[in-house]
């Protein structure tokens, strides 16, 4: 049996194929189970909670993460492009068991983790705000740490670009708007597309534990809802540079529709939580 890593950089142990991609991920789970087990610590619950939970986390995190990818259809998925989105996966279902071929989508992993975290809250009698709050700031940590895997893949880049901090990006990984022909792979850079969201996540990641400890207006499960404020900005924002992105109207992503529903949801239930209150006669 022989070890095949496919386009993905990484090594072999034996005939088992390690990705570079999924150690990233694990790092970033890792390191945000770290975070909220020491703001677990602080807020006087028991961190052993965090360790429990992390691993039924993680594994609904990565179904939810493949089948946002499965049902997804980002730009220049046709019928017949190997492990392109719903185009391809509704022909060939057994394909989408391949985790480690295709994709991942972060906010299926957000939604499927917070069932969980929800699930486990609930069953051992738990404070839902209080473990939300706790999750927010290890959550976009993890997200930002998790874009480095991007980065090993050469995913997640944008358009051309001048600027010095710009990618080179191999002729295998060019989408099919960048021909090398037109875009030569020597003379050509790209917008890292995954450095911004990262930078920004952890810019995100200082505003949320410096709010838990300086914001005495926080409400108990406000945290998470600030942390949807500014993810959702993050996407919005980012999304536009990206040319493979999933479109549900033209001009308008998929990810940035969904982000807009949580900036949303975040700002009026902030709103609602916090408005003034009526004085009394």
């Amino acid at each position: 049996m022989t070890c095949d890593l496919g386009l993905q950089p990484g090594f072999c142990l034996g005939p088992l194929p390690v990705r570079f991609y999924g150690i990233i991920i694990v790092v970033g789970a890792l390191v945000g189970g770290f975070i909220a087990s020491r703001e677990a610590r602080r807020r006087g619950e028991n961190p052993d909670r965090i360790w429990d939970a992390l691993v039924y986390v993680v594994l609904a995190g990565i179904i939810g993460a493949r089948l946002y990818h499965v049902l997804s259809t980002p730009a220049g998925c046709a019928e017949g492009v190997p492990m392109c989105g719903w185009p391809w996966y509704k022909d060939h279902p057994l394909d989408a068991l391949l985790i480690w071929n295709g994709g991942l989508g972060i906010f299926g992993a957000v939604f499927a983790g917070g069932l969980v975290v929800l699930v486990y809250v609930r069953r051992n009698k738990l404070s839902l705000g209080r473990y939300l709050d706790i999750a927010a700031p290890a959550l976009i940590m993890g997200q930002a740490i998790g874009r480095w895997a991007n980065f090993i893949n050469q995913e997640l880049y944008g358009p051309p670009t001048d600027l010095p901090w710009g990618i080179p990006i191999d002729e295998k990984h060019r989408y099919g708007a960048y021909d090398p022909a037109i875009y030569p792979v020597d003379q050509t850079v790209f917008h890292p597309v995954f450095l911004y969201e990262s930078v920004l996540n952890v810019l995100g990641f200082i505003v949320l534990v410096l709010g838990a400890r300086r914001w005495k207006w926080l409400k108990e499960g406000d945290l998470i809802l600030l942390y949807m404020i500014w993810y959702g900005v993050v996407r919005i924002l980012v999304e536009s540079l990206r040319p493979d992105a999933w479109t549900v109207m033209e001009g308008l992503a998929t990810a940035q529709l969904v982000s807009l529903v949580l900036v949303v949801i975040g700002v009026v239930w902030l709103f609602i939580r916090h408005r003034p209150r009526a004085a009394q006669a």
